[in-house]
C-alpha cells in the first residue's frame, strides 16, 4: 500500500507495479488524497483512480485499488463508474476501499465540503448502498438525504463476479463494522495493536451475525508500516531514510530505528515472516504493508525474495 500523495510519479508507480508483479505480491493499493500529509513537503499527488486505471492497463496479475477513497470527494455514481472502468481495463482485478475522509486541510484547499464526522458517516452509508446497487443487474431508485437516484441501470456491469471487492476502512466503531457487515467483502483497520486486532475482528463477527451473514465469512485485514533489512545495519539505514522522508529532525540511525511505531512490522526477513504469522493468529486474513519511502524498491525486492516465498504453501 503506497501513500500516493507523497510525490509518487507515474514512472515510480510503474516501478512499484513491476516489482509487485515480479515478486508475487497479491496487490498494489493507493491512498486517495490530493495533498501530502508531510508538512511543508509540497509533494505532488496524482489522482488515485486515474492512476489505478493506468496501472490496470500496464499490469497483468496483481489486484489494484484504493485504501481508502473518501466519501467526500466524489458522487457515488461517479466513483462506481470509475471502479467499473478500471475493472474492465484490468480484466476484473479491482478493489474499492471506502471511508469517511478525515484530512480537513485537504478538503479546505480543494473546496470539498467537510461536515461533521456523523454526517460524513451518513454520506458514506448512502454511497456504499448506491455503489453496490449500481453494480447489480437490477434497475434501482433511492431517495436519501444526500443523494437521489432515479431508475438507474448503470452499464456496463463489472467484469469481476459477483462484483469488485468492497473494503470498508475503519477503527472498529459500531457504525463502520455494521456498514461492512451489510455491504462489504472486507474490513480494513490501519495500524492496530494486537489487542485492537482481536477486538475489531470480534466486533466484526458480531456485526456479521446481526446482519444475517455467516461470521465465518468475515474478512479482516490490517494495514501497517513496514521496514525490512537484511541485517541490523540495513534496518538502521532504512529507518534514517524514513526519518528524512517524513521531514523529521535528523538523528543517529539507531535512534531513528527506535523511534518507529510499535505497530509497524520491522526486522529482517525471518522476523517479518514470524510477525506476519502472529498477525494471522490474531485474526488478520490479509496484511497490507506500507513502505513509507516509496522509492525503496530494494526493500520491496528483499520482501519479495525472502518473505513471500516463506508464506506460500509448499507443494506436496
Amino acid at each position: 500500500m503506497i501513500e500516493g500523495q507523497e510525490g509518487v510519479t507515474w514512472a515510480q508507480w510503474r516501478d512499484l507495479a513491476t516489482a509487485a508483479e515480479h515478486h508475487g505480491f497479491a496487490g498494489l493499493y493507493s491512498s486517495d488524497h490530493y495533498l501530502p500529509e508531510t508538512p511543508g513537503s509540497n509533494r505532488a499527488a496524482l489522482d488515485a483512480w486515474g492512476t489505478i486505471c493506468a496501472l490496470a492497463a500496464t499490469t497483468s496479475r496483481i489486484r489494484l485499488g484504493t485504501l481508502v477513497s473518501p466519501a467526500t470527494y466524489r458522487h457515488p455514481s461517479v466513483l462506481a463508474k470509475l471502479v467499473v472502468t478500471a475493472d474492465h481495463v484490468s480484466g476484473g482485478r479491482i478493489d474499492l476501499g471506502m471511508g469517511t475522509g478525515w484530512f480537513e486541510a485537504e478538503h479546505r484547499a480543494y473546496g470539498f465540503p467537510f461536515p461533521s464526522q456523523r454526517e460524513r458517516m451518513d454520506t458514506l452509508e448512502e454511497q456504499v448502498e448506491i455503489i453496490r446497487r449500481s453494480w447489480s443487474d437490477q434497475r434501482f431508485s433511492v431517495t436519501r438525504p444526500h443523494y437521489a437516484i432515479a431508475g438507474l441501470d448503470a452499464r456496463p456491469k463489472p467484469v469481476q463476479q459477483p462484483r469488485p471487492r468492497l473494503v470498508i476502512g475503519g477503527y472498529g466503531g459500531p457504525r463502520s463494522v455494521a456498514l461492512a457487515a451489510r455491504w462489504a467483502d472486507e474490513y480494513n483497520s490501519p495500524l492496530p495493536s494486537d489487542a485492537e486486532i482481536r477486538e475489531r475482528r470480534a466486533a466484526l463477527a458480531t456485526a456479521f451475525e446481526r446482519a444475517g451473514r455467516d461470521p465465518a465469512t468475515v474478512r479482516f485485514s490490517v494495514m501497517t508500516g513496514v521496514l525490512a533489512g537484511a541485517d541490523p545495519r540495513e534496518l538502521e539505514q532504512g529507518a534514517a531514510r524514513v526519518t528524512r522522508f517524513l521531514g523529521q529532525d535528523d538523528a543517529d540511525p539507531a535512534e531513528c530505528l527506535r523511534r518507529l511505531p510499535d505497530t509497524w512490522i520491522v526486522g529482517t526477513p525471518d522476523r517479518i515472516v514470524e510477525r506476519l504469522g502472529e498477525l494471522s493468529e490474531l485474526g488478520a486474513d490479509r496484511v497490507l504493508l506500507e513502505p513509507t519511502v516509496h522509492t525503496d524498491i530494494d526493500m520491496i525486492d528483499l520482501i519479495g525474495r525472502e518473505v513471500l516465498p516463506a508464506l506460500r504453501p509448499t507443494a506436496t
